[in-house]
């Protein structure tokens, strides 16, 4: 007798939902067109992608022109720590985050401390998994540029008090970034 399997990635990824497949299924069957294209297949799209980042501001609470669409999670990281660690490093050269954070917070922490000299701070979590505004408070320097903490935890699910935590970051004076790609969709962000 086999035993039914139990699938508990869901966050990793998870079956097609039938309605996204349905959605998708045009574009991937017929419809094409270069979206910055001024032909009517490209004007076409472009009415597409524009409609798909309103949506997307509308959940996550900003202005469509405050996105950029990556390939996902990992480019979405590198690119705004990055860039925030680039434009920023004539303030300071120290970054916050979690011992827990994913892997490529973490990743990116360790390239920004070899090739470029910063000093990253990896604050602990309490009993429960949780980053404390009381922890991150205590990490904060004169030189800290930013802080990067997740929303959600990717494998344990603690959900951290990021409010309250951009609310100490931002009175620093430093930049706050949150990998979110956990909560979005699943709870309020």
């Amino acid at each position: 007798i086999e035993s039914p399997i139990i699938y508990l990635d869901y966050n990793a990824t998870t079956p097609l939902d039938d309605a996204v497949s349905a959605s998708m299924l045009p574009y991937l069957q017929g419809r094409f067109g270069n979206p910055s294209s001024g032909h009517w297949y490209g004007v076409k799209e472009k009415q597409a992608v524009t409609s798909a980042r309103e949506n997307v501001a509308e959940l996550i609470g900003c202005s469509a022109a405050e996105l950029v669409f990556t390939s996902g999670g990992t480019e979405s990281v590198n690119w705004a720590m990055k860039g925030v660690a680039d434009t920023h490093a004539h303030r300071g050269r120290h970054i916050v985050t979690s011992k827990v954070e994913h892997v490529v917070v973490l990743e990116c922490c360790k390239y920004l401390q070899a090739t470029q000299g910063f000093e990253v701070t990896l604050v602990d979590v309490d009993e429960w998994g949780r980053v404390s505004v009381e922890a991150v408070k205590a990490a904060l320097r004169p030189d800290t540029i930013f802080v990067s903490i997740m929303h959600a935890n990717n494998e344990t699910g603690t959900i951290n008090p990021i409010g309250d935590i951009s609310a100490v970051v931002r009175s620093h004076g430093a930049i706050m970034h949150t990998d979110a790609s956990q909560s979005i969709g699943k709870i309020p962000v």
